[in-house]
């Protein structure tokens, strides 16, 4: 009788979509791998195939794809290829969405309205995602959305450290763009030494997309460099309204530091022109040549990615990566 070979040994793959391979290649490089090859085009009438061209089968699968635009088409090809990974027997499915898109629909602001945060969540859940790895979502009840493991990573420890690094021996001041992000000014005034918060009174018509409006400062912000720390950056409206309010109130400079830099016109023209000493963004999302500009600093996130990823691999503490506040 042929004995049965048995293996316990776990099999890390990392796959990705084509919205910014260079992010995905950076993360398997730092993890010591490489990324899967895999077959990916569009048919005449603009339907996605994919196919991988490896065994996947007992894998700990994770697959990346940023949604940035065109964003339905990512996000079809990002759940396309987690149920082409669930009908070749990969053993866990782990999605990483270092931009999870629809993400500022989370609740419903007035009557017939949808909660597409908590549809896409249910989306990959149906293609077959064991867990989700995201960056800084909109807002933390996103988690609840999904129905199983969510890891949510922080890029403020990546954009504090460069913001302390190059601004820390000044006075500054945390601002957050609205009151409802005061939570997260509190956390960067802790990791920059207990720096004083302000926030920016604004009012929001609901029916108008990407557009605010800037009343008043809230806290000292006179003679101090302004750190306006924001989730994303899409057209710019918010923040850039928010920087010209600090200089009117007699900062001594803004510095801009968001995750998501989505940059979606007229936004490049906005930031180059509001005063802000310098944009400090990561690369969850890519950044075309023609929207860099000198006042842009790009981080990349691919070593906070790369190590949760790890983690969650060797089932270690994602948690920990955050000194517990994760």
């Amino acid at each position: 009788m042929t004995s049965i070979k048995r293996t316990t040994e776990k099999n890390l793959m990392v796959f990705t979509g084509r919205a910014h391979p260079e992010l995905a290649e950076e993360v398997a490089s730092l993890l010591g791998t490489t990324l899967i090859p895999t077959t990916a085009y569009e048919f005449a009438n603009s339907e996605i195939y994919v196919r991988f061209q490896e065994s996947v089968r007992g894998s700990d699968a994770f697959v990346l794809q940023s949604h940035t635009a065109p964003v339905n088409e990512w996000i079809m090809e990002h759940l396309i290829m987690v149920d082409a990974l669930k009908r070749a027997s990969a053993k866990r499915i782990t999605v990483v969405m270092p931009f999870y898109g629809y993400a500022r629909q989370d609740k419903k602001h007035r009557g017939r309205e949808p909660i597409s945060a908590r549809l896409m969540a249910d989306l990959f859940k149906t293609a077959g995602a064991d867990r989700l790895i995201a960056v800084d979502l909109h807002t933390d009840q996103i988690q609840g959305f999904f129905d199983g493991p969510v890891d949510h990573l922080m890029a403020m420890p990546v954009l504090s450290e460069f913001v302390k690094e190059k601004y820390g021996d000044q006075q500054l001041a945390i601002v957050s763009p609205d009151a409802g992000r005061i939570k997260v000014a509190e956390r960067w005034s802790n990791r920059l030494g207990g720096a004083p918060l302000a926030f920016i009174h604004k009012t929001r018509d609901v029916t108008r997309p990407n557009e605010s409006v800037a009343n008043r400062v809230v806290g000292e912000v006179e003679g101090r460099i302004c750190i306006l720390v924001d989730d994303m950056i899409d057209t710019g409206g918010t923040i850039t309204k928010a920087a010209e309010a600090l200089v009117k109130e007699g900062a001594a400079g803004v510095v801009i530091a968001a995750t998501h830099a989505i940059l979606s016109d007229p936004a490049v023209d906005r930031l180059k022109n509001c005063g802000a000493l310098e944009v400090v963004v990561t690369n969850t999302l890519p950044i075309p040549a023609d929207r860099h500009f000198d006042k842009l600093t790009v981080l990349s996130i691919a070593p906070l990615i790369s190590r949760a990823i790890r983690e969650v691999f060797e089932d270690g503490s994602v948690t920990s990566m955050f000194d517990g506040h994760a």
